[in-house]
């Protein structure tokens, strides 16, 4: 009898935990396709960062073009494997319209200097200390993340973790094609 108790308690503690994860926007997979995000389809407020080297840095629909932004960290073990990658491809392909911008975020401005010079970065950066856009505008808890966002501030995509070069290619052509 015991062990019908704690096996019933078990079921429903599981089914507890799937549904308050739901209803507080965790993800779901469907299809045995990858989860979309609860920001995918929302539009986004603009905003404008102080450049992390100079002059400022302003989201780039409040212009009316679409934009991919790479949120990232100079201390973020997964960003410094990344960043060289999309520096490298970013340099060689020009993606105009679409704008490029990466956001360092939660860093000191020193640090997120050295960490552009080194990775060869050659889009502008944001600097976001305080995780104003990050968290306060994205509500992004982690890093790296990668944003795709149409030139109306909806949101079509987002890419958790270190971007790999084929999905920021995808991503941008899906943003050519909207």
């Amino acid at each position: 009898m015991m062990f019908v108790s704690i096996g019933i308690g078990a079921v429903v503690a599981l089914a507890l935990i799937v549904v308050v994860s739901i209803l507080t926007g965790g993800t779901v997979k469907s299809n045995d396709q990858a989860p979309v995000n609860v920001l995918v389809g929302k539009s986004v407020r603009s905003f404008t960062l102080s450049g992390l080297t100079s002059g400022t840095v302003t989201a780039p629909w409040a212009s009316g073009h679409a934009g991919v932004l790479i949120f990232f960290a100079s201390w973020c073990e997964p960003c410094k494997a990344e960043m060289p990658k999309v520096a490298a491809y970013l340099r060689s392909h020009n993606e105009a319209p679409i704008q490029i911008i990466g956001i360092d975020t939660n860093d000191r401005r020193s640090s997120g200097q050295g960490f552009v010079t080194n990775s060869g970065v050659t889009f502008p950066i944001a600097f976001d200390p305080n995780t104003t856009v990050s968290s306060g505008v994205f509500n992004f808890q982690a890093i790296p993340e990668t944003v795709f966002v149409n030139a109306k501030g909806v949101v079509t995509q987002v890419y958790t973790g270190a971007i790999p070069k084929d999905q920021l290619i995808k991503g941008i052509a899906a943003l050519r094609a909207a």
